[in-house]
């Protein structure tokens, strides 16, 4: 348990009437927890580890970030999330290392349920996330981080994929988009797709079809992969029972995202995809005083700086409710 956090014997709670209460450990909600403390509002972050399994959320399995502003030789993943914790740490952010369950927005602070003790807020910060949805399959666990990603546009333009044949796994818009990204450094890119057609618009799929570099193979799933210390090889499975193997180098799955919000079960407004509904260019949720940030609300960009600019907006945006809920008090 975090320093400073105690239990609340008379009310109940693990605590009380904190200004700022921010779930999730990413770069959206450290950031946010940067702003907050930076604006005297002792946030507390309730650092939980929900579907992905694991604390810091998915940059916690990326081996390289090359795209994150101000690190001109990269850094791992988990190095990035380490600098922003200590950061959001020495401006006085409190963290409670336990994952959130439920938050009850019927009452004012609101009420949100962990599996530690329930804890009082007067506002919340929902920056949990989403997790790369991924097909299991023989050596697919072995070679993730080691040829297999489920992310182009972050880990693309690495060196181990620069002018090797490449896969890409789905046919929806993602995955046009990914295979399209993914010419730019690979010498081939095949493209594997259940059905017999794409599920992309048809601008996209005519894209695709038309790029002299991609190769589409209609009608296939994605059997096993081999290799040695790297991925080297793709079988797929033709809806035929046929097989073919890829020597490929990099496999990449493009079959959505998932966003964490199930705690979040019949309290905001979510999309039918399950992620949080935000209004306009904000960070404000359908209930006053709940904020979004990141991947969680985010289904177009999904980057960490983007993620963390939404942390920086919904520590803005929450700063600015709690100083109107104090200038009523004062009237």
């Amino acid at each position: 348990m975090a320093k400073n956090t105690y239990f609340n014997y008379r009310s109940g709670v693990l605590r009380e009437n904190v200004d700022v209460l921010i779930v999730g450990s990413g770069p959206a909600a450290w950031t946010a927890a940067i702003y907050a403390a930076r604006a005297d509002l002792k946030p507390l972050v309730v650092a939980g580890f929900l579907k992905g399994g694991i604390r810091g959320g998915q940059l916690m399995t990326t081996t390289e970030v090359e795209n994150y502003p101000g690190f001109v030789d990269g850094v791992s993943g988990p190095a990035l999330m380490d600098i922003l914790e200590k950061q959001a740490r020495r401006f006085g952010t409190e963290i409670l290392e336990t994952d959130v369950q439920r938050i009850d927005t019927s009452k004012s602070p609101f009420i949100v349920e962990t599996k530690k003790g329930n804890i009082t807020a007067k506002a919340v910060i929902v920056a949990t996330g989403a997790y790369a949805k991924k097909l299991v399959v023989p050596g697919s666990e072995e070679y993730w981080n080691k040829g297999i990603s489920a992310c182009a546009v972050c880990d693309g333009a690495l060196p181990i994929f620069r002018d090797k044949e490449l896969l890409v796994i789905g046919g929806g818009d993602t995955a046009c988009e990914e295979a399209l990204f993914l010419t730019k450094f690979g010498s081939k890119v095949h493209v594997a797709l259940r059905r017999d057609q794409f599920r992309a618009s048809k601008i996209m799929a005519e894209r695709v079809m038309n790029n002299d570099k991609i190769e589409v193979h209609f009608n296939h799933q994605i059997e096993s992969v081999e290799g040695d210390n790297f991925l080297t090889k793709a079988i797929l499975k033709g809806n035929d029972g046929t097989k073919k193997e890829l020597a490929v180098s990099g496999l990449f799955f493009a079959i959505g995202h998932t966003p964490n919000s199930d705690f979040l079960e019949g309290d905001l407004k979510k999309d039918d995809n399950g992620y949080i509904m935000v209004e306009g260019f904000s960070s404000k949720t359908s209930v006053q005083g709940i904020y979004a940030a990141g991947d969680v609300c985010d289904k177009v960009y999904r980057q960490a700086i983007t993620s963390a600019g939404m942390g920086c907006m919904a520590a803005l945006d929450a700063e600015k409710f709690l100083a109107e809920i104090e200038q009523k008090v004062k009237h």
